[in-house]
């Protein structure tokens, strides 16, 4: 059937449409219809490819008339003709929760992928082949490195002794080259106050990324009555707020900056069980993180120099192929000034085009805390 419709020569016609337009034509798709009503679907990964942040669209199928011929809610863009397809192939089916959470219906998920020549599409299909035998879930498994027990929960890895030795030579190596380059060693708790994240705004702009409240604290007499009242206390989705409590907690002088904190941070995120992905996509994990405080005139050279310290350290572990990834400010989802916002990111964006390494932009993707390169 797809190759009857490549065939056919469709065209396809964008059509910018309303609100109200777009629930007419969609009356009976109530998976479209959820999103058109979101405002928030366009930040969603699981959504993003549906809809767009700044309007809605329709995409029409065209016969060599002019008839449409179907019609779907889409952010496209799409090719101008199914006749620019030359090869395609369907890989998988396989079932994926709506919107990637498990409280929402599961569906069927089709796998697939298009190309301008039936070579182009072999050449693709031998590197994934090649990339199967490298998946390093399955070598994990088949050299005793780690797993995933269901006891414990999707996205949640037990680090074997063959595995855990690997880890803790990487964690030496690392540490030794941040003693060498004047860090810091510091160390904090897995768990704190939601005050602090109230503080630092991830409650306000993360939450749905952090495991949900433990009610702790709380005392009640013999008859439940609340006697002294709890507090809410979360798994720490990041370890930057305690840093900045370390930084803050006595007097700082000029001559102690720059000042730079490291740790072996364990944090823990909850993604959604549709994304977690063997170690590259987990729902606990262990960051060699670091925070440097300096003056705004140290601001340059000190990314400067963390930028050719993390490249060389990363070549160091036989990653060499690099580009660089500048992320700029949400509109919708931000804090501080427009103007220290835009001194960080010129700044950021002076230093990657120094490095000498391709620089892509990422208009949006930064966090809600400030720009970076990644």
């Amino acid at each position: 059937y797809m190759q009857r419709i490549i065939k056919e020569s469709q065209s396809f016609r964008r059509r910018v449409v309303t609100e109200d337009e777009a629930r007419e034509e969609e009356a009976n798709q109530p998976y479209k219809l959820e999103l058109i009503g979101d405002k928030e679907a366009a930040l969603d990964p699981a959504a993003a490819g549906e809809i767009s942040k700044h309007e809605l669209s329709m995409y029409d199928n065209l016969d060599r008339e002019g008839n449409k011929v179907w019609s779907d809610l889409c952010r496209g863009p799409h090719l101008p003709n199914t006749r620019y397809i030359k090869a395609f192939k369907l890989e998988r089916v396989a079932a994926a929760y709506w919107r990637g959470s498990e409280h929402n219906p599961m569906l069927q998920r089709i796998y697939g992928t298009a190309w301008p020549s039936k070579e182009e599409l072999k050449a693709y299909t031998t590197r994934m082949e090649e990339a199967a035998k490298r998946d390093h879930r399955k070598l994990g498994q088949e050299m005793d490195l780690f797993s995933f027990p269901d006891e414990i929960g999707p996205g949640l890895a037990v680090f074997h002794p063959k595995g855990a030795a690997i880890i803790n030579a990487m964690e030496d190596y690392s540490r030794e080259q941040h003693r060498k380059h004047h860090y810091s060693f510091v160390q904090t708790p897995h768990i704190t106050k939601g005050g602090l994240y109230e503080t630092s705004g991830h409650l306000q702009w993360y939450k749905d990324g952090m495991y949900p409240p433990m009610k702790l604290d709380e005392e009640r007499d013999e008859n439940g009555n609340v006697t002294r009242q709890g507090a809410d206390y979360y798994l720490k989705p990041m370890n930057c707020p305690m840093h900045n409590l370390i930084f803050k907690s006595r007097q700082r002088s000029y001559r102690e900056l720059p000042l730079r904190l490291f740790e072996f941070g364990t944090v823990y995120r909850y993604e959604k069980s549709g994304v977690v992905h063997g170690l590259t996509r987990v729902r606990g994990l262990t960051q060699d993180d670091s925070h440097i405080y300096c003056t705004r005139e140290q601001m340059r050279d000190e990314l400067k120099s963390l930028l050719n310290f993390v490249l060389g350290l990363l070549k160091d572990f036989g990653l060499n192929d690099f580009y660089l990834e500048l992320s700029t400010k949400d509109e919708h989802k931000f804090v501080g000034s427009d103007e220290i916002w835009e001194e960080a990111t010129n700044t950021l964006a002076e230093v990657a085009k120094e490095s000498g390494l391709e620089l892509v932009d990422d208009p949006g993707g930064a966090a809600f805390y400030g720009p970076k390169i990644s």
